[in-house]
This record gives C-alpha cells, sequence and structure tokens, in this order.
C-alpha cells in the first residue's frame, strides 16, 4: 500500500488529476449521473471508489521535479521503439499535452501578474504551430486552471477574445500570501466545500482524507502543487473561516469533522457549488433533486436574512437621521 501512495504521489500532475471527458473523477464522491445517487442523497460506493485510467494534457504542469521520473530503462525504451514505429496520434497528443502545459504556466503566470489574456497573445506565445488545435488545448488549459488551481477563465471582450482570471464560485482568497508567487490552491478547498456539502454539510476528517487520496493527496506528505496539505487544510482554511475544524462530541478516541466556515457561507453558496459540480459533469443541477432543493432551501434562507438586514439598517438609519433633524430643531 505504501509503495502504491509513493508511486501515486511521484506521478505526473496528469495521472492526479485526470480532466477532458474524465473531468469529473477530479471530484470523488461525486455521481456523474442522478441514478448513481442512494435514496439518501449519498453517492454510490462505485463512483466515490472510481479513478479514471486516461490521463490529461492539462495536468501535466512541469511544477514538480518527479514529473519526469519513468518505470522503465532505457534499455526497455529503445527495445520497444525499435520494435514499433511511432504512432502519429500518439505523437499528435504528447504535442497537444505539451502545449496544454506551456498554456497553464502561461496563464498562472497571467494570473499572478493580474493581467488581461487575449486569445492572440495566447496564439503568438505559446501555441505557435499547433493554432489549429487552439480549441482543445485552451478547453483542458481551462480545466485544469478550474479544477486543480480554482481558477475560472472569464471572456470579458468576445470582439477581440480577451479574459480575466478570477477565483471560482467568488472565493476571495486563493491559498497564496500577498506578495507570494505561489500557485493559487482553491482548487482543494472548492473540493472540500462541495465534499461537505454533498455529505450533509458535516464530514468527519477521516472521509475528507480518503476522498483526497484519490487526487494523490495524502496528511503530512509534501504535494508538489497544494504544498503540506495537512496545515493548509486544517490551519490555513481554518483561520482564513473556509472551514470550521472541530471535535466530534463525545468521540473516544477523539476525531473531529469539517464543515463549512463563515467566509465560505458569506462568499458562495450552495447552489453555486451544485451548478460547478453540474459543469464538470455535463449535466443540470436539477439532475440531482435532493441537493438542488437544499440549495434552493438556503437560496431562500439567504434572501430572508437580507431582507431583514436591510430592513435594520434602514431602521438604524432612520433613527440617526431624526437624531440629527433634531438636534439642529428651533428651540420653542
Amino acid at each position: 500500500l505504501v509503495a502504491e501512495e509513493e508511486a501515486s504521489s511521484s506521478s505526473t500532475c496528469s495521472s492526479s488529476f485526470p480532466l477532458s471527458s474524465s473531468s469529473s473523477s477530479c471530484y470523488p464522491l461525486i455521481p456523474s449521473t442522478p441514478e448513481e445517487v442512494s435514496a439518501t442523497g449519498t453517492p454510490s460506493t462505485s463512483q466515490s471508489s472510481r479513478t479514471s485510467s486516461s490521463p490529461s494534457a492539462a495536468m501535466a504542469v512541469s511544477l514538480s521535479s518527479n514529473s519526469a521520473e519513468g518505470s522503465s530503462s532505457p534499455e526497455e525504451e529503445g527495445a520497444s521503439i525499435s520494435q514499433a514505429p511511432p504512432d502519429p496520434e500518439a505523437l499528435l497528443r504528447d504535442a497537444i499535452d505539451d502545449k496544454v502545459a506551456d498554456l497553464v504556466q502561461f496563464l498562472l503566470f497571467k494570473y499572478q501578474t493580474k493581467e488581461l489574456i487575449t486569445e492572440a497573445e495566447m496564439l503568438t506565445t505559446v501555441i505557435k504551430e499547433y493554432q489549429d488545435h487552439f480549441p482543445v488545448i485552451f478547453r483542458e488549459a481551462s480545466e485544469c486552471m478550474q479544477l486543480v488551481f480554482g481558477v475560472d477563465m472569464k471572456e470579458v471582450d468576445p470582439t477581440n477574445h480577451s479574459y480575466v482570471l478570477t477565483n471560482t464560485l467568488g472565493l476571495t482568497y486563493d491559498g497564496t500570501l500577498s506578495g507570494d508567487q505561489g500557485v493559487p490552491k482553491t482548487g482543494i478547498l472548492i473540493l472540500i466545500l462541495s465534499i461537505i456539502f454533498l455529505e450533509g454539510n458535516c464530514v468527519p476528517e477521516e472521509k475528507i482524507w480518503k476522498a483526497l487520496s484519490v487526487i494523490g493527496v495524502y496528511a503530512g506528505r509534501e504535494h508538489f502543487i497544494y504544498g503540506e496539505p495537512q496545515k493548509l487544510i486544517t490551519d490555513d482554511w481554518v483561520q482564513e473561516r473556509y472551514l470550521e475544524y472541530r471535535q466530534v462530541p463525545n468521540s473516544d478516541p477523539t476525531r473531529y469533522e469539517f464543515l463549512w466556515g463563515p467566509r465560505a457561507h458569506a462568499e458562495t453558496s450552495k447552489m453555486k457549488v451544485l451548478e460547478f459540480l453540474a459543469n464538470i459533469n455535463g449535466s443540470d443541477p436539477r439532475s440531482f433533486p435532493l441537493w438542488y432543493e437544499e440549495a434552493l432551501r438556503d437560496e431562500d434562507e439567504r434572501a430572508q436574512a437580507s431582507v431583514v438586514a436591510m430592513d435594520a439598517t434602514s431602521a438604524t438609519a432612520s433613527e440617526s437621521a431624526r437624531a440629527v433633524a433634531s438636534s439642529f430643531s428651533c428651540p420653542e
């Protein structure tokens, strides 16, 4: 088991975070169809343990020195090459994979510098001779930015196809410090918030780590994108109030569980999370009626709370206005 985990940890980003037709496998415990949800609203076991075997170019981001490690010797590789001629389709796929990785790195740089990106700039700077394959490269790079780093590509000018990079779900903190040139880490936060919502708004810590192990993230083990994940999740995200980390009552031995923190409730919503997950699976939020009904209730509660807050603010403002007016009234 240890050997398997080490192999997973040192594999390329592409095998840890599959994309394209299997984008949903980035999100363990999330069903692809309503039929995979049990009567209680919990995804089926077969779905939660499923991983994709198809690699994706977008995840081959060269952020780890481990990415280039292989399992076969040079002699074996040479023998394999001599036995069969290269497959043109495989060579093209490899070239596209490289371009996706290059584009992801380019987009991460633009995210850090907070610059707009144009399609023309991507074509001339990164894509170059593979412009015919730009739609595929752009789509896979966009998926990588969203699922792994929690960053969305928003088109702001359809005329010249310019884009701005923003945090997914409206979250305002990306896990990097001020002035830090590290990569955004919001992707893992969105995954955890999604799992908490889907699992009834409160999830045992061990279930979170089991889900994260599907994408090669383990407690206490340095990850080449997310750093030390236990610190990021149980310390950083808790301090930022995106997550609540509390002891399970009467647990012996002591166990802990995760809930949404107040900042998560303030910046995003269950409906936004469900729409995000449905988009990953190419479906509609209404395809998951139990979660959709809960998201609707959450929207209603938010609307009511907003009305109450506005009434309270209006009443306070009226009282203040009357007080100011009375202070300027003429004495009788």
